[in-house]
């Protein structure tokens, strides 16, 4: 079978291969991580497409390849990588070993016999896959199983949660049946589309025989634990057994594969507190905890150059600068700052402000706001009527409603409005209203309010973070007056609220100018000046603004 440099995103036309895991002659499995490519978007691991032997590379480490372009082959070798259930375990551990001889691994010596413990899996068993939770999201982590292999589930009950740059939220299960495997371990990162789990039909379990049941529950453990861990390398229970040391302590075959590579002893590893889920040690807590021995290393004596316990991963504190404190990212900032620095980078960013009068929405919340709160259940507020004076606008300017591929304008013919909603204590989500075009007044506070209700309880579904239009941020609850917000690509334009205050502001009666007391709201519009340019802008601006201002309230 071909292995191709896949396309990571709409505009990426190739990729970079910065690092193969395997060389010619060795044995793949299927997802195991083949190679690393980087593009201008996003670095990732890629997994095999299937099981067999890699019979050739086609590039070499530093090499750019474009999209499509079949950079290995993988020659199918059936089940001999693969060991039987009718093998003894012995006989497993030692073709297992043998495997593993040929990436060089360090061995693990111990004499701990594995339970035979076996799993069925339905010829018709369900992938269930890492969703893809917007438009330029590549990649999630698994931040939590809320099952465990061998546990029955229900069709859209929760199965895990994940993270990404746009979102944390929890993932059904698309049918009822068993969890038959576990495939990506929790805080582990992988890319959309790979499969994490399998669900077997209702009635299909894990089973085990009797000499499992006799064998010590911490081995039992130990061995399903390996069963969750599987799609990394089918490993013995010796290398499981590494896994959980004297402080009982969790470390993923890909944390214990990097530790055996880079000669961090058992003692070392129990060390470093890890920022995974139940403090396990993640990837990015150990590669952290190598940057750190090697700058030790480098001018200190090897007995003096081991990181403190609490240094690998929670924040250090520093005296020598008057008291520094020094916080790691978590998963989603890092995503956020990455995207925000991706749309810096892409679009040619102009700002425009326009101030609007909103007394006549003011005094309809005022005059109304009880009413629709006893009669429809909604609360009232500005965000509803300037998320429908921007959709009146995007009809009349709807080239502001579309996006760029390379030199071709993408304009939509529908209205898919995001609404940015703030998540403590990671940032902005932005879930997007569907057909947003459609809605009145009403219906947009609803759609609102749902929106926002769901983002904050991890309720969202991949649909609802995808295929946005137009974005609008409403800053002006923080009291903010205005700001120019950063585009959420690939949108062309993004739309700021602040906060409706009263002004002083010159008005003219019967022909004479006098000063008078108005609720007054800020709009910013951060545009893309590839395609909107100043002109387009202001019109855009000053659409919405005459809407509020001359907004019929008959008409709600």
């Amino acid at each position: 079978m071909e292995v191709i440099m896949p396309k990571m995103g709409e505009s990426i036309n190739e990729g970079t291969i910065i690092k193969w895991h395997k060389k010619v002659g060795d044995s793949v499995k299927q997802d195991e991580i083949i190679f690393e490519i980087s593009t201008d978007k996003v670095d990732t691991e890629i997994p095999s497409p299937g099981n067999g032997v890699l019979k050739e590379i086609k590039f070499k480490e530093g090499d750019s390849v474009e999209v499509g372009v079949v950079v290995a082959v993988i020659e199918a070798d059936g089940e001999e990588f693969v060991p039987t259930q009718k093998e003894e375990p012995k006989e497993n551990a030692k073709k297992i070993k043998n495997a593993e001889d040929k990436i060089e691994t360090p061995p693990i010596v111990t004499h701990i016999e594995k339970p035979k413990i076996q799993t069925v899996v339905s010829s018709q068993s369900v992938d269930v896959t890492m969703p893809k939770m917007g438009e330029s999201v590549m990649e999630g982590t698994v931040l939590k199983w809320h099952k465990k292999a061998g546990d029955k589930i229900e069709k859209d009950e929760i199965l895990f949660e994940i993270s990404t740059d746009k979102v944390d939220t929890e993932v059904p299960s698309p049918e009822a049946g068993v969890v038959s495997e576990i495939l990506i371990a929790e805080q582990e990162t992988v890319a959309v589309g790979t499969v994490v789990a399998r669900i077997s039909p209702a009635g299909v379990s894990l089973t085990s025989d009797s000499s499992a049941k006799e064998a010590p529950a911490d081995e039992a453990k130990i061995f399903e634990q390996e069963q969750m861990h599987d799609n990394f390398a089918r490993q013995s229970v010796e290398e499981v057994k590494f896994q959980k040391g004297k402080s009982n302590k969790f470390y993923s075959p890909l944390v214990i594969s990097i530790a055996q590579k880079e000669g961090v002893s058992f003692n070392e590893l129990e060390t470093i507190n890890g920022t995974g889920q139940d403090e396990r040690v993640t990837k990015k807590d150990i590669l952290s905890y190598l940057d750190f021995r090697k700058t030790q290393s480098a001018g200190k004596k090897k007995e003096d150059s081991l990181m403190p316990a609490s240094a690998a991963a929670k924040p250090v504190t520093s005296s020598s600068s008057g008291g520094v404190e020094r916080i790691e990212m978590d998963n989603i900032r890092q995503k956020i700052m990455q995207h925000m620095v991706r749309s810096r980078d892409t679009s040619v960013h102009v700002a425009a402000m326009i101030e609007v009068d909103m007394l006549k929405v003011h005094n309809f919340i005022k005059d109304k706001k009880e009413e629709y709160l006893r009669r429809e259940g909604i609360k009232l507020t500005y965000m509803s009527f300037v998320a429908d004076a921007a959709v009146k606008a995007l009809r009349q300017y709807p080239l502001v409603n579309s996006n760029i591929e390379g030199t071709t304008i993408l304009m939509k013919n529908y209205i898919n409005l995001g609404i940015a909603v703030a998540i403590e204590p990671t940032g902005l989500i932005v879930p997007n209203i569907k057909g947003a075009g459609d809605k009145n007044i009403i219906g947009m506070a609803k759609s609102i309010a749902d929106i926002a209700f769901r983002a904050r309880n991890k309720k969202l579904i991949p649909d609802d973070i995808s295929n946005g239009t137009f974005t609008i941020t409403n800053y002006g609850v923080f009291g903010t007056i205005f700001g120019t917000p950063i585009i959420n690509q690939p949108e062309v334009a993004i739309l700021g609220v602040g906060i409706v205050e009263k002004k002083p502001v010159v008005v003219e009666v019967d022909g004479m100018d006098t000063i008078a007391i108005k609720p007054i709201m800020a709009l910013t519009l951060s545009h893309d000046h590839r395609l909107i340019d100043g002109m387009l802008g202001g019109m855009f601006l000053k659409y919405i603004k005459d809407t509020l201002e001359n907004f019929d309230s008959s008409l709600v």
